[in-house]
């Protein structure tokens, strides 16, 4: 639970972005968010402007119990921006979550989950984490089929930068285990996945879809073939 503290810190950053608010631009950001959640209606880089000085009072080095504490409290924040700014909070930390966070941070994409969110948690922060964590990866290896889709999406995507890094093994049992998924965001995910890795190896990802064929969702093959 949150200290009193970072439930203030957190405050603080949803002050300023009410007086920031734009009535009008969060009209339109909710809709394109199929309405989903209300909004300040802050573009992205005046939002990060307005964190800026609410960065440097949290420190250059802050523990990680009180990143995920000020993010917990963002999370409560009825605006989307409270959530942007959080995952922005735990993106530039993310060097210094280590295993005992992962299911604090496991709680923050289960609720008020959509892509927007999701993925840059996945991408960045569970990706330096399960880079770093043989326990991560394995609990990464059991959201593969967790009944939550977006811890789901999470075990696809969290090797999304890994490059020449990536374990080929594991992607290919993580996606082999989404094949017959109906949900949208799980085979969507799974085409980005096979997307980025062909900016690694383009071959391996062809031999792939060409091995797994008609089981390959449409949606995932078309996803994964964009730069082929």
């Amino acid at each position: 639970m949150p200290t009193r503290t970072q439930v203030a810190t957190a405050h603080a950053l949803q002050l300023l972005f009410a007086d920031a608010a734009d009535p009008e631009r969060a009209i339109g950001m909710a809709a394109y968010m199929k309405g989903l959640f209300p909004f300040f209606g802050i573009p992205t880089p005046q939002r990060r402007e307005l964190m800026r000085p609410w960065l440097a009072e949290i420190g250059r080095e802050p523990a990680a119990g009180e990143l995920l504490g000020v993010a917990e409290s963002l999370w409560k924040c009825a605006q989307r921006e409270c959530q942007y700014a959080a995952v922005d909070m735990l993106v530039k930390h993310a060097k210094r979550f280590e295993p005992q966070y992962e299911a604090r941070l496991a709680a923050l994409i289960c609720k008020k989950s959509w892509w927007d969110t999701v993925d840059l948690l996945a991408a960045h922060v569970y990706g330096k984490l399960a880079q770093d964590s043989e326990s991560v990866r394995q609990t990464l290896d059991g959201y593969a089929e967790h009944e939550n889709l977006w811890l789901r999406r999470v075990a696809v995507l969290y090797q999304l930068n890994y490059a020449e890094q990536t374990d080929l093994e594991r992607l290919t049992r993580i996606l082999e285990a989404n094949l017959a998924h109906p949900d949208f965001f799980i085979r969507k995910a799974m085409g980005w996945a096979l997307r980025q890795y062909a900016r690694t190896d383009a071959d391996w990802v062809r031999r792939w879809l060409q091995a797994h064929g008609d089981a390959v969702p449409a949606l995932t093959r078309r996803e994964a073939g964009k730069h082929l």
